[in-house]
């Protein structure tokens, strides 16, 4: 069988690595637009399985190129190029999982297309979105009546250092986007949008991360499939404490938008500006980091109150030389494409990951998370 993964960077590169373990997958196809990226894979693969594909991840016809000849593909893509690899997957009848979960309302628009191809695509399945969404579906599934399900999770650092007390460990494109783009939720079961930034809050978290602080983002795809079954549904991402703040007074002054300011003649968009200035700064002097998640439904079963909550803290892998969000991001995705080439998902359609980890497939796909080194801890508390 042969599987096809969509970008070579640190996501896509640990997804590689990961899939040549199975005695089944007899080919990875690592496909980027950048021949270095290529080399550097295959070389932290170093594995046979594995044969790199030059392509224009660009162009849609390209991707189907690739596609047309796999038995499943993994998008390990930045946002601008999800919804080109998902059409592509249905051009070339190839289930997709994609860790990008933004735009879910137009990904829903192709559920028809995806269906008559016969493949599934699914859409947001890494940490999160991804584990944090099938976390939040099982708890409400436990429960007979939920009122509220929270979602929470972050990469912070592991030494962090001032001032922001955070690094980028992926693209700082997908970190902007946290402090610009509105949060669908779901409020008395209805959804709604919240701006950016909002819903400021201090939290606290087992030792070493201590105190943090969070705020109100996107829900993605579970504030559209969960919310006839909950009256409050959430999703907060986690920072040390001051990182929020300290974003929420740039945001109010401006610093983050889009539209070009004249400065000295020139046309110059803040946001641009912004990037360049707090790059630098949020670049560590280490590596390791540290990924914190935390995801709670409370509500009634059999006329008692009910907690469930599901907590993670997982740090730099030493033995893989990966980040923690590398690592909790790409195995998700993998796995899942794993279950889809065994016929364990049998679904088609543009499918979220909370319509399929749930039931009876929740608890074998938490032990295959701990068999990979993502140990999620589990606790039930009643009122």
């Amino acid at each position: 069988m042969e599987v096809v993964v969509l970008g070579t960077g640190m996501i896509g590169t640990t997804v590689v690595r990961e899939l040549v373990k199975y005695e089944n997958i007899t080919k990875v196809t690592a496909v980027d637009g950048f021949s270095e990226s290529i080399t550097r894979c295959l070389a932290i693969a170093d594995n046979d399985k594995v044969v790199g594909k030059l392509t224009n991840l660009q162009r849609e016809e390209d991707i189907v190129e690739v596609l047309k000849n796999a038995d499943v593909a993994i998008a390990c893509l930045p946002h601008s190029l999800s919804l080109p690899a998902i059409h592509a997957a249905i051009a070339a009848k190839c289930s997709l999982v994609d860790l990008v979960g933004s735009k879910f309302e137009e990904k829903m628009e192709l559920d028809g297309l995806a269906k008559e191809a016969g493949i599934v695509v699914v859409p947001g399945c890494g940490v999160a979105p991804g584990i944090t969404n099938f976390l939040a579906a099982q708890g409400i599934e436990l429960l007979d009546e939920t009122d509220e399900a929270v979602m929470i999770c972050g990469g912070i650092p592991r030494h962090p250092l001032p001032p922001l007390w955070y690094q980028v460990v992926f693209r700082l494109e997908s970190v902007m986007g946290l402090y610009t783009r509105p949060a669908k939720a779901v409020e008395n079961g209805e959804l709604i949008t919240l701006p950016a930034l909002s819903g400021l809050e201090t939290m606290n978290f087992p030792s070493p991360v201590g105190e943090c602080e969070v705020v109100i983002t996107d829900a993605h795809s579970t504030a559209y499939t969960l919310k006839d079954k909950v009256k409050k549904l959430y999703e907060k991402t986690v920072r040390y404490s001051g990182h929020w703040s300290k974003m929420s007074v740039l945001a109010e002054l401006g610093f983050f938008e889009e539209e070009a300011i004249e400065i000295d003649g020139k046309l110059v968009s803040p946001r641009k500006v912004t990037e360049k200035v707090l790059e630098p700064k949020l670049r560590g002097d280490s590596n390791e980091d540290i990924t914190v998640l935390r995801v709670v439904t409370k509500g009634k079963k059999d006329g008692q109150n009910i907690t469930h909550t599901w907590e993670m803290i997982d740090f730099y892998d030493h033995n893989r030389n990966i980040t923690s969000m590398a690592k909790t991001t790409a195995i998700p995705a993998m796995l899942l494409a794993t279950w889809i080439l065994n016929k364990k998902v049998t679904e088609t359609g543009i499918v979220p990951v909370e319509n399929i980890i749930v039931g009876d497939r929740f608890n074998p796909f938490i032990e295959e998370l701990s068999k990979n080194g993502i140990e999620i801890n589990y606790k039930q508390e009643s009122s």
